[in-house]
């Protein structure tokens, strides 16, 4: 099954971008917010871009990470704004709202904050740009910035995109490097 995220990134590509830079070109209603990505050994940032698309919101994440094992590595929101080793301070994947799920193996990969994984070369270094309407940056059930703030996470191990028991690490196991999201 396709990532629900690279379906959106594929309508963008083939039109929905050229609004969406329309729509930023002029900086009206622009929210911008920023992570320093850290592990051991591991350094990076997300940068995160929310436009008006339409009637909802767009967010565009760059994360451009240092120091990994080469391989593909989970990448996730998640729901408290906190990174004290080994992460887990940072608590589940963001999935507000009456019905949410934050643990990291059940419900995975339909959390709002489940996005697609990151690819490492041979030299630790990886790069991915991904966009979302899972969350938003301004105000609204699915903001980032609700009142415990939330972090990003990048985990040891591939994201297997199922769902599996609490624990089982199916979403990328240990988490490695984290970044508390803070607004521009």
């Amino acid at each position: 099954m396709r990532h629900p995220l690279i379906i959106l990134a594929a309508v963008l590509a083939a039109g929905g971008a050229a609004a969406a830079q329309q729509k930023s070109a002029s900086g009206a209603g622009i929210v911008r917010a920023h992570a320093d990505i850290k592990g051991e050994g591991i350094t990076g940032t997300a940068d995160f871009v929310e436009t008006q698309q339409g009637t909802g919101k767009l967010v565009t994440i760059t994360v451009t990470l240092t120091g990994l094992k080469e391989g593909m590595h989970g990448v996730h929101l998640h729901e408290v704004g906190k990174c004290e080793a080994p992460f887990t301070s940072a608590g589940g994947h963001f999935d507000p709202g009456p019905s949410g799920n934050s643990n990291p193996d059940a419900n995975h990969p339909f959390h709002m904050g489940d996005i697609p994984q990151i690819s490492a070369g041979a030299n630790g270094k990886a790069t991915m740009k991904i966009a979302t309407t899972r969350v938003t940056l301004s105000d609204g059930l699915l903001s980032l910035f609700d009142a415990d703030g939330s972090a990003i996470i990048i985990h040891g191990n591939p994201d297997q995109g199922i769902t599996g028991a609490a624990g089982s690490g199916v979403s990328g196991g240990p988490r490695i490097a984290c970044g508390v999201i803070e607004k521009k």
